[in-house]
């Protein structure tokens, strides 16, 4: 039996999370963030890279999601964020991997006051 029933709200989530999951289209959506004015493709091209075929598989998979616009002027698409809730997703992304690798540094460094281990 199957039902009708709408995608639940944490599906929806975690389908984002992996459209956000490579690194590539998380370095896009920062130049697009930052940029703060729609950008064009020959732009991103330059910025990371990448081979045409691979920025647009990128492009296409975060224009799926709804987390970047195209607009086509002339010959050339320009790209900008589709919200600028995505910009503060990887503000909010950026902080919580500065907290936790701040945590691991005074881990590390925690150990280096211990004692030396000598091998026998």
């Amino acid at each position: 039996m199957t039902t009708n029933w709408p995608q639940p709200l944490y599906e929806i989530k975690a389908n984002l999370f992996k459209g956000l999951a490579h690194p590539v289209r998380i370095r896009v959506l920062e130049v697009l963030s930052s940029n703060g004015a729609p950008t064009p493709v020959s732009e991103l091209l330059t910025i990371t890279g990448l081979e045409p075929t691979t920025m647009s598989q990128h492009l296409a998979v975060l224009k799926r999601h709804r987390v970047v616009h195209s607009e086509r002027v002339g010959n050339a698409v320009f790209y900008s964020l589709a919200n600028p809730k995505v910009a503060d997703l990887l503000v909010t992304a950026r902080g919580f991997l500065a907290d936790t690798l701040g945590a691991e540094r005074d881990q590390l460094d925690s150990m280096a006051a211990l004692p030396p281990v000598v091998a026998q």
